[in-house]
């Protein structure tokens, strides 16, 4: 058996404001480094069996504390890219949110391909087959995998037995972990959406997500 530790990055300029996709170049902020350093000191109890992250510069920076102080390189794996939203990559969310393809993501995203980019139910196949391939290579070990918002979501709501029309309803954080134990026939859910405080559920006074309650793609 594989524990899956999945990681979304930490924060950057851009989380929350624009569908940063797969554009290069975008970096942790101050707070985003502390968050990472923080989850590092998290995971200090554990050994780690490997470490994995998306290519991108927000993941790798996430990963590096993880990986410091330890014997284990950090991996970097094309398939755990975000998913790839073609001509919305880089756009402001505020925008996209008022077209009707955003309201169509909302109700029915199993249909949705984005202008230029891939399906969700693409993005998800891609996304369990590398972290199903990753446990096969450590099948007894505890694995990080630092990747992007809706690849966890995606990968959770798969591994949940939940359908893709649903995944929106999984929250992932930046710098939160999900854990999955896989290789044991059935996959077990231990942990999503883990921060290891309860900040960030104070002083909400809308639905999760955005201001009007819609769910948000990752970044």
């Amino acid at each position: 058996m594989t524990l899956m530790l999945l990681v979304r990055h930490a924060v950057t300029d851009v989380t929350g404001k624009r569908l940063s996709g797969s554009t290069p170049g975008i970096h942790l902020t101050e707070e985003g480094r502390v968050q990472a350093k923080g989850l590092a000191q998290r995971l200090e109890p554990l050994k780690l069996t490997a470490i994995y992250a998306s290519p991108l510069e927000r993941c790798v920076e996430t990963a590096e504390p993880i990986a410091a102080g330890r014997r284990v390189d950090i991996g970097l794996v094309a398939e755990l890219e975000e998913v790839g939203y073609g001509q919305w990559t880089g756009r402001p969310i505020a925008g996209l949110m008022k077209t009707k393809l955003w309201r169509r993501i909302q109700l029915l995203p199993s249909s949705v391909q984005f202008p230029g980019g891939e399906t969700l139910v693409g993005a998800q196949r891609r996304a369990v087959a590398v972290l199903d391939d990753i446990a096969t290579r450590s099948p007894r070990g505890v694995v990080v995998a630092v990747t992007h918002a809706d690849v966890i979501r995606l990968a959770l709501a798969h591994y949940a037995g939940v359908h893709i029309d649903l995944f929106q309803r999984f929250t992932v954080s930046p710098a939160s972990l999900s854990a999955v134990v896989l290789g044991d026939r059935i996959p077990r859910i231990l942990r999503v959406n883990d921060t290891g405080t309860l900040a960030d559920l104070a002083g909400r006074e809308r639905p999760l997500g955005s201001a009007n309650g819609h769910r948000r793609p990752g970044r």
